[in-house]
């Protein structure tokens, strides 16, 4: 791994998260290992995976190929939201470390929620599955500042300080709100879809801003995310080429009215993931 590109580490609630990771989501099988196992050897230190994923043994094996120590590697993985209930939740998080083939994840989140159990009951299992040693950080994913108000508070009723809350978050997506409210609990905001999807990459402000720093348009998004306070991003990608890009964003800083110019793209319509039970958004 080169200095340059070592992603330095977010600090959350005693958690340290670097702050670019490698999203797997739609890798499977010998791609996923193969991705996996690219990214670790250009420098990524965080992967993310999930139960829905259903690459976690493929994520495991990467894991054990790279060579890396396990101290030197930030792994997440989420819960399906069925199985967000007491019981079910450890159960969950046991299987996944089977497959992982580890004994513990450094995050473990509720990958959504869900409106037919009470939160109250998936944040006591989250908890808990932390006080077992099945996880070294606890978070959330897709809650709505609402919703994360009350996690965390259900949280410290049980000893507990949530980490994280990954959500989609890219230059269209207005996310102020949850941005303030993870900034007030001391939660890391974990982006995914962080480029959107690539829909904005040939976007002309984009373009110019990339121009002005000899960067591409990928780089600038993600050093956008970068520059926002208690930001991490996840950006997906198979290609060697594209992770050295990804995680190649240290080296330069973009000005107060060139992250203007970036947030100015959001808009109403944003939102890109659309669930058919999805959570009342900000």
């Amino acid at each position: 791994m080169t200095a340059s590109l070592a992603a330095p580490m977010l600090k959350a609630n005693g958690a340290e998260i670097p702050a670019i990771g490698l999203g797997t989501s739609r890798l499977l099988g010998a791609d996923c290992v193969r991705a996996v196992e690219t990214a670790l050897s250009v420098g990524y230190r965080h992967i993310d995976t999930a139960v829905m994923y259903r690459n976690e043994t493929e994520v495991g094996e990467a894991l054990r190929g790279s060579g890396l120590r396990r101290d030197e590697i930030f792994v997440t993985t989420k819960v399906l939201p069925g199985d967000i209930g007491a019981g079910d939740l450890q159960k969950s998080a046991r299987a996944s470390l089977g497959r992982l083939g580890l004994d513990d994840v450094n995050l473990l989140l509720i990958h959504w929620p869900n409106k037919a159990i009470p939160l109250k009951d998936s944040v006591a299992a989250l908890c808990d599955a932390r006080k077992q040693g099945l996880a070294r950080n606890i978070g959330v994913a897709n809650f709505p500042t609402a919703m994360l108000d009350a996690s965390v508070r259900l949280a410290a009723e049980h000893g507990e300080k949530l980490v994280a809350n990954q959500c989609e978050y890219h230059p269209r997506l207005d996310q102020t709100k949850l941005l303030a409210a993870s900034r007030a609990h001391g939660v890391a905001l974990v982006s995914y879809c962080p480029v959107g999807q690539g829909a904005f990459l040939s976007d002309g402000a984009i373009a110019a801003v990339a121009k002005r720093h000899g960067k591409t348009p990928a780089q600038v998004i993600l050093r956008w995310h970068m520059q926002q306070p208690g930001v991490a991003a996840i950006p997906r990608s198979a290609q060697r080429a594209h992770q050295i890009e990804n995680i190649d964003v240290f080296d330069f800083d973009l000005s107060a009215d060139e992250m203007k110019a970036v947030s100015s793209l959001a808009s109403p319509n944003g939102r890109i993931i659309r669930p058919a039970s999805e959570p009342d958004w900000d």
